[in-house]
């Protein structure tokens, strides 16, 4: 009996416990460096075209989105019957791929945010300076007007009939609700964008391949999934204020605000969670 409790004692100091299946790169950081953090402010980037042509492929992709996405929305909202349309799966289906389509094409060139919370994100994870990210939320909403602008001047009385495709709290919810499905939703993409392109997780994970627009746009899908039904699912602000200049109708400015606080709020809290607690920042002791 002795000799069985130290045959045990032995070997459960012999061979090491084995840590749980898919953390075992995690014990180290392979050729890994932390970037230092962008500066607040980077007058040097004014007089670079690289930064001029980031702005341009922002612009151009949040254009492009508006453009085939509320072509899908008014579609469906214009068939009598929704069986007769790829109803609202379709329509998370268009956002999510557009998304997907449009990271893919300008990730390499702006960094592919075709949206103010992703942006207001990334600058708070200190990934970009102050002056692009201002620069880039401009872009972003002058895209937005302009690909909204272009369906309207192509569809200009079926425009007006089925919505714009402007976001509005619906009937049944509350303006909580609607904040709550803001900041949710948000929260899940803009987590989403920092898990994706986490070049630490890259060097650590590197058994994990990942194809970052993907999970990204396939976020977009899953949210639209899930709120499509309390508030036509903005966790944009670009988008829907370019699709409320354009319908330009007083109710829908009714709960703007709740399309800028909410996606603004959800954008934090991610950055925040994604920065101190998924990461794993240590905190030096004097």
């Amino acid at each position: 009996m002795e000799s069985k409790e130290e045959d045990v004692r032995v070997g459960a100091n012999k061979f090491a416990e084995r840590q749980p299946i898919g953390t075992a790169a995690q014990s180290q950081d392979k050729d890994y460096k932390e970037p230092p953090p962008a500066p607040l402010f980077e007058p040097g980037e004014l007089s670079s075209w690289s930064f001029y042509r980031a702005g341009i492929a922002e612009f151009m992709a949040t254009f492009l989105f508006l453009y085939v996405s509320i072509l899908t929305v008014m579609g469906v909202n214009n068939s009598p019957s929704k069986c007769a349309t790829v109803g609202i799966q379709g329509i998370a289906w268009a956002f999510g791929g557009m998304i997907f389509a449009l990271v893919y094409c300008t990730a390499g060139i702006s960094g592919g945010h075709i949206n103010p919370a992703v942006t207001l994100g990334l600058f708070l994870a200190r990934k970009l300076s102050l002056t692009r990210a201002l620069f880039y939320m401009v872009m972003q909403c002058l895209g937005a007007i302009c690909g909204a602008g272009v369906v309207k001047g192509f569809h200009k009385t079926l425009y007006q009939t089925t919505g714009g495709g402007a976001n509005v709290v619906a009937h049944g919810y509350t303006k909580g609700d609607g904040l709550g499905a803001e900041i949710v939703g948000t929260f899940v993409l803009v987590y989403t964008v920092f898990s994706a392109t986490d070049a630490k997780r890259s060097a650590r994970d590197s058994h994990v391949p990942i194809l970052a627009p993907l999970p990204i746009g396939f976020a977009v899908f899953l949210v639209h999934l899930a709120t499509i039904p309390i508030t036509g699912t903005g966790i944009n602000p670009a988008r829907s204020l370019g699709a409320a200049i354009i319908y330009n109708e007083d109710h829908a400015w009714d709960d703007h605000w709740i399309f800028w606080v909410g996606p603004f709020i959800g954008a934090l809290l991610a950055a925040l969670y994604h920065q101190v607690v998924i990461r794993a920042i240590p905190f030096k002791n004097k």
